[in-house]
């Protein structure tokens, strides 16, 4: 699915469940088929993920950070042979002395975005670690960003949290732990494909979250109605289960942790509103305890409200809002700023926060965004953040000239196309269907034809909602281990809710109280704005794992890892990663349209709308035609509600719309004349210069100066060079005056070759026409320890 650093990231295809103990001793339980059908109803082949030597369960920010932090520590405790270069993901030394050991610094994976977490605990202790891989749920996907011919990969990963998970209407809110329902943390990974390595290449990456209001509230599906009443479960005037989400998130990202709550503030009928309210008066009660430059930032921005209004462009505030948020919290880059940036100063990038270190930069806080569904709102406001995000990724990679990205560009419409596959992954494993509205909605550019796939979306929304979510939800609490079928109690069909599974304190009191004032962890608040788990200390030492591999296994040999040279392969099955490119997805096929990933194009110019044919490029015509005539896509709120619907608002949009359209005239099978004539463009626009008229002599004598100045510079013969006596009078006649005898533009001279690549060169040639170069000692050494590590 992915490539990061030389690292694969797999995706679940298929599985296979076998039955350890011999089937003669097999004892049968009567329920046991019943909940072997519940366990596998969790499909593991849907957006499961896993990589045999990447971590997928942090961010690129922990492992290329924190793993490499202990290596003075791990210096003084194993051997002094190691190199200052030493990358845990690759084959670079420490060599331990007299042998071919390599030592790796392992971490535990955040168990929280893990879902095979408990499966694995019972075996955990009693196999090798290398039979443990762990798995996560959620969305991977990537892209090629080609710009002038370098490759940049563009990675988007989405780890959903394996705590509190489930289906949208019977899991709101968050328990008494402070998990929240939904929660997916969004990571946009950035590097330039020409050097994979991890300790050369080039790496930047993005964190942002989405999650339920971290309130005790739920809804009622019973009524069925198509928008239940919101209904606060438990009165909780301390905030406490706010203050524990957030002391996770201090933990995780360190601050500020900005809110960006996109619930609506004002309604006929009070119904979103009541989780604004308690959200407002829960951050204003936890930041009076807070020091205050690490207080949690609330930002209300009523995005339903803004979309149907006529006045307001709902992307642009929402990028005056990124701008701010990026500003502040930063983000991470495994290299020092460039020094094109000292030569093109830019007042954005030098107002950006984060935490500045000699190796580059480390994002600080993060952004956590949330609506009701945190579905299609919320994955509207991550693009437009992750947007603002990737222009400053690309410009501390020195990649443009200034950190801004503008709308119609092959670079956003391939990060456009990527993020709609994400939240279209990630609303069908919550919300049961595909996003409702997307980016072309709240730009207001949809075709017609989505109207119909809107309410399409909704009705299958609305179905998985109401008769399929009770099994998923069943599936899901088996799997994760959240529900263990006990001999003696209600078997898991039998429950009637699932409340006090995911509330432990509903069956016991828990231990620890924490203090209404003092609601954090002392010892995360002592290094904010730093997160604590990438922070040197004692407890995260303990996560810690030094490992010794031999240097030809291939977790750590990258080379063979990747390539797989000693495997049978063909061509199809080596290349077979199918990856989006910007060339050729997005960028117009017409000869002599600029290359660049960042220019501006029309609509109907990208490499996927090209017309082919006659009859295809007629029926993109009559699209255009009534897509223009057509009223603008429903808001969210006319889509889902029918007791607040707005109808006179839409007819007077319809209107205005219909009055601003233009027709688009359609030319008859028979006049390709007329065609032709409208599809080539004068001469006049295209070259800026009439050919067919005649040159002025002014216009003469440019010409002549500049081939002037070829004939002089493209010389030909240096001891025969004899000045033009053909030319005219008012020519600048130049003589050469460059003494340079080698290793101009025009001549280069050929490398020396040293003896031992010239005996390299010719034992190779000597090898094709059959004559082989006796093995040296260390060869024979070396190929006796592969035949002994990977056969005997």
């Amino acid at each position: 699915m992915a490539d990061i650093g030389g690292h694969a990231i797999y995706k679940i295809e298929d599985t296979n469940m076998i039955y350890i103990p011999n089937d003669s001793v097999r004892v049968t339980h009567p329920d046991e088929a019943r909940y072997l059908r519940i366990f596998q109803n969790v499909d593991l082949s849907s957006n499961f993920y896993f990589s045999y030597s990447y971590d997928l369960s942090h961010s690129l920010q922990y492992n290329l950070t924190v793993l490499r932090m202990p290596l003075e520590m791990l210096k003084s405790e194993t051997t002094q042979n190691r190199q200052e270069s030493f990358d845990i993901f690759e084959d670079e030394g420490l060599i331990t002395q007299g042998g071919s050991g390599v030592f790796g610094i392992c971490s535990e994976p955040y168990m929280k975005y893990v879902w095979n977490g408990e499966l694995l605990d019972i075996i955990k202790n009693a196999v090798h670690r290398d039979w443990l891989l762990y798995i996560i749920h959620g969305f991977c996907g990537q892209s090629k960003l080609l710009i002038y011919g370098r490759p940049v990969y563009v990675t988007l990963i989405a780890r959903r949290s394996s705590k509190f998970a489930g289906t949208r209407f019977l899991k709101r809110g968050a328990n008494c732990e402070g998990d929240v329902a939904n929660e997916v943390e969004t990571e946009q990974i950035l590097c330039d494909a020409s050097v994979m390595s991890f300790t050369a290449g080039s790496y930047s990456s993005y964190v942002q979250v989405r999650g339920s209001v971290p309130l005790y509230w739920s809804q009622d599906i019973s009524t069925m109605m198509p928008k239940p009443p919101i209904t606060l479960d438990q009165a909780d005037p301390f905030a406490h289960v706010a203050a524990l989400h957030f002391d996770q998130m201090f933990q995780r990202f360190g601050s500020p942790i900005i809110i960006l709550n996109l619930v609506k503030e004002r309604e006929k009928r009070k119904h979103e509103r009541i989780l604004s309210e308690e959200l407002v008066a829960a951050v204003t009660y936890l930041n009076q305890f807070l020091p205050p430059e690490h207080t949690i930032v609330y930002i209300p921005w009523d995005m339903a409200k803004y979309t149907k209004s006529k006045l307001c462009n709902v992307l642009d505030r929402l990028n005056v809002i990124a701008e701010s948020v990026v500003k502040k919290t930063g983000f991470f880059v495994n290299r020092p700023d460039s020094y094109c940036s000292i030569l093109r100063p830019d007042e954005k990038w030098n107002e950006l926060g984060g935490c500045v270190i000699p190796t580059g930069r480390l994002q600080t806080g993060i952004l956590r965004t949330n609506c009701v569904d945190c579905l299609d709102r919320t994955n509207t406001a991550q693009f437009m953040v992750g947007k603002c995000a990737l222009a400053y990724q690309l410009y501390s990679l020195g990649l443009i000239d200034k950190p801004n990205l503008q709308f119609d560009t092959d670079a956003v419409r391939l990060f456009e196309e990527l993020y709609e596959d994400h939240g279209d992954t990630l609303s069908l494993q919550y919300g049961g269907s595909q996003l409702v509205h997307r980016v072309k909605t709240y730009r207001k550019i949809a075709p017609w034809t989505q109207h119909s796939k809107d309410i399409m979306q909704t009705l299958s929304r609305y179905y998985s909602n109401a008769f399929s979510d009770a099994d998923r939800q069943d599936s899901i609490n088996l799997f994760l281990g959240v529900f263990h079928p006990t001999e003696g109690k209600p078997h898991l069909w039998e429950l009637p809710t699932d409340f006090y599974l995911h509330h432990k304190n509903t069956m016991r009191l828990l231990p620890t109280r924490r203090s209404y004032t003092y609601w954090w962890t002392p010892e995360v608040i002592k290094h904010l704005p730093l997160p604590y788990d990438e922070v040197i200390c004692a407890a995260n030492l303990k996560k810690l794992i030094v490992k010794t591999f031999h240097k030809y296994e291939e977790e750590i040999d990258i080379h063979n890892e990747f390539f797989r040279p000693y495997e049978l392969s063909s061509f199809d099955d080596t290349f077979c990663l199918a990856m989006t490119s910007s060339a050729r997805d997005f960028m117009p096929k017409t000869v002599g349209i600029d290359p660049s990933p960042f220019t501006v194009r029309k609509p109907d110019e990208t490499g996927k709308s090209v017309l082919g044919n006659k009859s295809n490029r007629e029926e993109a015509v009559l699209q255009r035609k009534t897509a223009a005539s057509a009223p603008p896509p429903p808001s969210e709120e006319a889509m889902s509600s029918s007791s607040e619907d707005d109808s006179g608002t839409d007819r007077e949009e319809e209107g205005s719309v219909s009055q601003r359209s233009t027709p688009v005239k359609m030319t008859d099978s028979g006049d390709s004349a007329k065609v032709t004539e409208n599809v080539a463009q004068p001469m006049k626009e295209l070259y800026g210069i009439n050919l067919s008229d005649g040159l002025s002599e002014e216009d003469f004598s440019i010409y002549s100066r500049f081939v002037q100045l070829g004939q002089s510079q493209h010389k030909q013969d240096k001891n025969s060079q004899q000045p033009c006596s053909r030319c005219s009078d008012g020519v600048i006649k130049l003589t050469p005056i460059s003494a340079f005898s080698q290793d101009n533009i025009y001549e280069v001279q050929p490398p020396r070759v040293d003896r031992k690549s010239t005996d390299i060169f010719q034992a190779h040639i000597q090898a094709s026409q059959g004559v082989m170069q006796p093995l040296g000692k260390e060869d024979a050494s070396m190929y006796r320890e592969y035949i002994r590590n990977r056969y005997l």
